[in-house]
């Protein structure tokens, strides 16, 4: 599923208006495990036919998941928004390593270069309730997705979804890493942590000491982080509306003239 050939049939518009395109979660940061715990997963953002930003179509998100492939392919102003609430599941994207990128236009190439803009305060809320949601997740019986079997059989066995608690103790360093760095470093220099951990490793007491043990440095990290409490918004705007009119081929002008011929509905195709 890694060649772009194949995804291609998966994506919205036939990849027409693709800008960015490349791998999330496990792949990502290097604690990818094959036919254990782990799917393909992908992320990906799309600017639509010009109808659906001016008429009255409309398209957010496009979510697939066959097999071992699990895509969600967003349009660019619900994924700058989300970018602006600090979204960990969006943010990584900006940051990938260059081999974890499957396709990137120069207007995703532009995006990635201002995406200082979206660094913030808020990654405190967002990274530190994400790894909490993962924690609470950990003994509740929720196995979807291509290894789905597999983690259930893992959770028998441990007494725990190792995916989870990975996933938990990951967000929370990542959080303490921006809040102190204001970077995201995706590809995780610890990703063997990670790995044992997927692997059952680690009791499950091991888990929680450290998960508290994270939670207290997030929490100092907040307080002394010197980012900005919330993202850039106008500079976030200003930057969505220049790839948008760029795209199109559009003077900001010709926009707004656009825009201002009949305020689009809620209405879908």
């Amino acid at each position: 599923m890694s060649n772009l050939k194949k995804i291609r049939k998966y994506l919205p518009f036939d990849g027409e208006g693709t800008i960015l395109l490349g791998y999330r979660g496990s792949l990502s940061h290097g604690t990818y495990i094959p036919k254990k715990t782990d799917d393909i997963d992908l992320i990906g953002i799309t600017i639509p036919p010009i109808e659906y930003v001016f008429g009255l179509r409309r398209f957010e998100q496009k979510e697939v998941i066959e097999g071992e492939l699990d895509l969600i392919i967003y349009e660019i102003r619900k994924y700058i928004n989300l970018l602006l609430r600090n979204n960990p599941n969006v943010l990584s994207l900006l940051w990938l390593d260059e081999r974890h990128y499957l396709y990137r236009h120069e207007l995703g190439v532009r995006l990635v270069e201002a995406r200082d803009i979206f660094i913030s305060k808020a990654c405190y809320k967002t990274f530190g309730g994400y790894a909490a949601a993962q924690i609470r997740k950990m003994n509740k019986e929720e196995y979807r997705g291509y290894m789905g079997a597999e983690r259930k059989r893992m959770v028998d066995e441990i007494g725990y979804d190792v995916k989870n608690a990975a996933h938990a103790l990951r967000l929370l360093k990542m959080g303490i890493e921006i809040l102190t760095t204001g970077e995201v470093t995706v590809m995780r220099p610890d990703a063997q942590t990670y790995i044992a951990i997927k692997n059952g490793e680690w009791p499950l007491e091991k888990v929680k000491e450290e998960a508290e043990r994270l939670n207290g440095l997030l929490d100092e990290a907040y307080v002394r982080s010197t980012l900005p409490k919330k993202p850039d918004f106008h500079k976030a705007e200003a930057l969505c509306v220049e790839i948008l009119s760029d795209y199109y081929g559009l003077t900001r002008k010709e926009c707004i003239r656009i825009w201002q011929l009949g305020e689009p509905s809620t209405a879908t195709r």
